[in-house]
């Protein structure tokens, strides 16, 4: 799995800029972010808001807006934001200073939004660079309940994203309280289900293996200790959660107690969207920016 620093430097040897839109750009992080991959050469950056705010804003912080492209934000910065997407003059949604809710509205209507017909998650990249370990974590933003049709989509598009970090065979962990299948657990049992499918060559040439707990997933030593083998204990290269609970509490849990990068996309969109909070920093946005160019087709 690519570390955050090989996806900048594939960044860096990007020969066109890439057009990036952002949604709710009246923000000091997004107009950083975005000037900063500007000067290295990775993208084209476009600000949907108020251009009154973002002239100020980036007046503050002493940023040309010149090279920026402004989208007057009537009658909403999502929906024009998601039209410039839809209509292929920009090649990546960037979510700025906007609630969750408004920007999804726009993805996902029906005329001129980003829907395919798949399962739309949040897949964070996770980088340990203690452990030297990166992974992929889902869904840690959309999806409240999955059903067994969606938690198939999700796997999917955490394959898909494994293999485009370089991972031809990734390794997926489908993460539990436990490591055996409870009926007292209903999503332990629907796992194995689903590790049967992986198995039987649906989503292609991967492993995975589950239920697991987080420990097992992600440490030889838990694997060793307990007795658990399999190619993806201790060594997952993708983890995929039950739950938005269990899997927002996980990301938000290692985000803000462990010396950790991260970055998140949205997949199951037409084009990736780079997707975290509106409280990460301009570091988190631009590792997220990295990240979604590497994934684009």
């Amino acid at each position: 799995m690519r570390s955050f620093d090989e996806l900048f430097a594939a960044a860096d040897q990007l020969r066109t800029p890439v057009p990036v839109v952002a949604a709710g750009g009246a923000d000091s992080t997004v107009i950083q972010a975005l000037e900063l991959a500007r000067r290295r050469g990775w993208v084209r950056p476009m600000l949907s808001g108020d251009p009154r705010k973002i002239a100020e804003m980036a007046a503050g912080m002493d940023i040309d807006i010149a090279p920026f492209e402004i989208i007057e934000d009537e009658p909403d910065s999502a929906m024009q934001a998601v039209r410039c997407v839809h209509e292929g003059r920009a090649q990546l949604l960037m979510k700025g200073q906007i609630p969750t809710p408004s920007l999804m509205k726009a993805v996902l209507q029906r005329e001129g939004g980003l829907r395919t017909g798949k399962t739309i998650c949040q897949v964070v990249l996770m980088e340990i660079p203690r452990d030297r370990r990166t992974f992929l974590m889902s869904d840690t933003g959309v999806t409240i309940a999955p059903t067994p049709q969606q938690h198939g989509e999700i796997l999917e598009a955490v394959i898909h994203v494994a293999r485009r970090l370089g991972c031809p065979t990734p390794r997926i962990a489908l993460m539990a309280a436990t490591e055996k299948p409870v009926e007292a657990m209903p999503e332990t049992l629907a796992q194995v289900e689903l590790t049967a499918r992986a198995e039987a060559g649906e989503f292609g040439p991967c492993s995975v293996q589950g239920p697991l707990s987080f420990d097992l997933a992600y440490t030889e030593v838990a694997g060793a200790r307990k007795g658990i083998q399999g190619d993806v204990t201790g060594a997952a290269d993708g983890m995929v959660f039950p739950s938005l609970l269990a899997a927002n509490l996980t990301v938000k849990g290692i985000m803000y107690t462990a010396n950790c990068r991260f970055g998140g996309i949205l997949m199951g969109t037409s084009k990736p969207v780079v997707f975290m909070s509106r409280a990460d920093n301009v570091e988190t946005r631009l590792h997220s920016l990295a990240y979604a160019l590497h994934t684009l087709s």
